[in-house]
C-alpha cells in the first residue's frame, strides 16, 4: 500500500493547513520507524516501513500526482490512500472515502490525472474562510491557536486508523475513525 500525504515543500508551508497531509506522513513515519528510500526520480520524500511505503511529494500540491504515479509504478503498488485537508469539512472531522471528485483541490486533481479516481481519501477537516476569496491564504496559512490545541490529537487519531486500515476494510475503518467535528472534549 502506497500512502499519501498532501502539502507543499519548503520551512514557509510548514506548518500550514495544506500540509497536514504532510504532517501525518511524518507521525506515520517515526511510528513505523521506516527508512529513506527516496530517489532522485520520485519526485518526493519516499519511505518504506515493513509492508507499506510512505510518501510527502515535493512537487508542489498542484502537481503531486507526478510523484505518486512514479514511485505507484516502480514498486508496482495497486492500493493508494491520499491523506488530504478539506476545506468542506469542520476543522477535525475525519472522513474515508474511495473514488469521487477532487472538490477543487488541486493536488486531488492532479493524482486523479495521473492514476484515476480509484483511491482511498482521508479527508482531514479543516474548515473554511469566511469569505471565498480568501481560500489560497487560509490553506497556505497556519492554524488558529484553537485549531493548534487540537491538531497534535487529529493527527494521532489520523495515523491511527490508518494503521487500522492496513489490517481492515475502508469500511470498517471509516466505522470506527470516522468524526463529524472535533471531539467535544477538546473544543
Amino acid at each position: 500500500m502506497l500512502l499519501v500525504g498532501l502539502g507543499n515543500p519548503g520551512s514557509d508551508y510548514e506548518s500550514t493547513r495544506h500540509n497536514i497531509g504532510f504532517m501525518v506522513i511524518d507521525e506515520l513515519s517515526r511510528r513505523l520507524s521506516s527508512s529513506n528510500v527516496s530517489k532522485t526520480a520520485f519526485l518526493g520524500k519516499t519511505y518504506k516501513t515493513k509492508n507499506h511505503f510512505l510518501l510527502k511529494p515535493q512537487t508542489f500540491m498542484n502537481l503531486s500526482g507526478d510523484s505518486v504515479i512514479k514511485v505507484k509504478n516502480f514498486y508496482k503498488l495497486e492500493d493508494v490512500v491520499v491523506i488530504h485537508d478539506d476545506l468542506d469539512l469542520p476543522f477535525g472531522s475525519l472522513r474515508f472515502k474511495k473514488g469521487g471528485g477532487h472538490g477543487g483541490h488541486n493536488g486531488l486533481k492532479s493524482i486523479d490525472a495521473n492514476i484515476g479516481k480509484e483511491y482511498i481519501r482521508v479527508r482531514m477537516g479543516i474548515g473554511k474562510p469566511e469569505h471565498k476569496g480568501e481560500v489560497t491564504s487560509y490553506v497556505l496559512g497556519k492554524f488558529s491557536l484553537e485549531q493548534q490545541k487540537y491538531l497534535a490529537e487529529f493527527i494521532d487519531i489520523t495515523c491511527d486508523s490508518l494503521m487500522y486500515l492496513f489490517e481492515h476494510t475502508m469500511q470498517e475503518t471509516s466505522a470506527k475513525f470516522s468524526q463529524k467535528e472535533q471531539p467535544k472534549k477538546m473544543a
